[in-house]
């Protein structure tokens, strides 16, 4: 290679570094700050499933009157095209009863458990007294100025659709987000209602990850409004520590460090993206998620997560 093709070669990548890292620390200079219709920082996992029952409305109830920024919740449709909130399409885990949420009429649903494990806490339960499965049009109604992440949990147009129209008819476009980590569910959903900021599916996020490691992400525009992630250096106290292996640890050090990046998260934020972190129960894992840039945290124990707060704004 001579000299001149060598001096434009290395001119061309020095402009190209210079030009993606000013754009990564100042994406207005190319895109156009995304409009926030809500800002949340206290998310509260299934509306709080260290504290109550999940998906209840007696944990959604606590979860408001502590003052929640956003309810997540889980929605399934059953076989009279009702829409309900539950995180499992089959009820064995959370009912005890073996059947398909999909199998049955709203009105044949069998209750809740009265203790139920906690999602991301170790050996950890909680136990209540509100064991129906809601409709999410009662959710709606009884929080009608909440913001509301709704998992779309399976791959189902009819579901997809009554969501849509839920949505509509309670006025809620501007306080809900939807999606999953199917992007093929993802894009139903948007196709179906664009009015509804949705969420980056896994493999939108994955592709996120590959654009920001190579510089390109700053020249791409993005249609998703909420960047949703796990923080993967908790699944290391899920489990037991002598059952995980070296390389599977080695496997969650890696991850964690690709996907917990300030400079990605500030970024994103900067162009008018809200960061979620999940599921977040201890207050080191909060401080971390904050220090890091995340604009908002998602946990099972909402009455621990706002006393952080308060804490920290002190």
């Amino acid at each position: 290679m001579s000299s001149t093709a060598a001096f434009c070669l290395l001119s061309t990548l020095g402009g190209y570094l210079v030009t993606s890292f000013l754009l990564l620390k100042y994406p207005a200079l190319l895109h156009q700050r995304k409009k926030q219709r809500f800002l949340s920082r206290h998310i509260s996992h299934r509306g709080g499933a260290g504290e109550n029952l999940e998906n209840t409305m007696a944990a959604f109830q606590h979860a408001v009157t502590i003052g929640t920024d956003m309810l997540e919740l889980d929605c399934h449709i059953t076989k009279d095209e009702q829409v309900v909130v539950s995180h499992d399409a089959n009820l064995k885990r959370s009912t005890g009863v073996n059947v398909n949420v999909s199998d049955l009429k709203y009105c044949e649903l069998p209750p809740y458990l009265c203790k139920l494990d906690v999602p991301f806490q170790r050996a950890c339960k909680c136990e209540g007294t509100d064991t129906r499965i809601p409709l999410l049009k009662e959710v709606f109604e009884a929080f009608p100025e909440t913001p509301i992440n709704i998992d779309i949990k399976v791959n189902n147009n009819v579901l997809i659709q009554k969501v849509s129209e839920l949505v509509k008819q309670y006025k809620r476009e501007h306080l809900t987000v939807w999606g999953n980590a199917s992007s093929e569910i993802v894009d139903k959903c948007y196709k179906e209602n664009s009015d509804i900021p949705i969420l980056f599916s896994l493999q939108r996020v994955l592709l996120i990850l590959g654009l920001f490691f190579t510089g390109l992400l700053p020249f791409v525009p993005i249609r998703e409004q909420f960047f949703e992630i796990p923080m993967p250096s908790i699944i290391l106290k899920l489990k037991e520590p002598h059952i995980i292996s070296k390389g599977h640890k080695f496997l969650i050090w890696l991850s964690d460090t690709l996907l917990m990046r300030k400079a990605l998260f500030d970024h994103l934020t900067a162009r008018g993206i809200q960061v979620y972190i999940w599921v977040l129960n201890e207050e080191h894992e909060y401080k971390r998620a904050f220090d890091l840039g995340a604009t908002g945290v998602m946990t099972d124990y909402p009455t621990k997560l706002k006393e952080f707060l308060n804490n920290m704004s002190a």
